[in-house]
């Protein structure tokens, strides 16, 4: 489970807003540490299973003055998978690399650059396999 433990701290210089992240981002289970607030005098920590109590008594120790103003439980994002839909590709026209067909009799194999992505070509054969072209 996840925790967002906020925390202010009495910090008066850079050194000291440095300093508290170093000890923040060295407890035990934090994932990130960010300072906020308009004095950026707040500390935020994320991080599974990070306890607040511990972290609050050693920025004490090290840097000063500190308050525990909030710990909440952050929720997942409901990262829903997108359906994507596959361009159909019909005789002659392709979607992507990796998906040539040949549309005429003999099977030739069309040349393309395998760089880009998504590429859209047409492939015209005579009935004589050697003169296959991509236009």
């Amino acid at each position: 489970m996840k925790k967002k433990i906020v925390v202010k701290v009495q910090m008066n210089c850079e050194k000291c807003r440095v300093k508290a992240m170093k000890i923040a981002a060295g407890a035990a289970g934090v994932n990130s540490v960010a300072v906020e607030g308009d004095d950026k005098d707040k500390v935020v920590v994320v991080g599974d299973s990070v306890d607040a109590v511990y972290l609050v008594e050693l920025l004490r120790k090290k840097v000063g003055h500190t308050t525990l103003l909030s710990v909440e439980e952050v929720k997942p994002k409901d990262d829903k998978p997108k359906e994507t839909k596959q361009p159909s590709s019909t005789p002659g026209t392709f979607s992507e690399i990796n998906q040539w067909q040949c549309v005429c009799a003999t099977n030739c194999k069309p040349i393309c650059p395998p760089y880009p992505q998504f590429i859209a070509c047409e492939t015209v054969c005579d009935q004589n396999p050697s003169l296959c072209t991509i236009m």
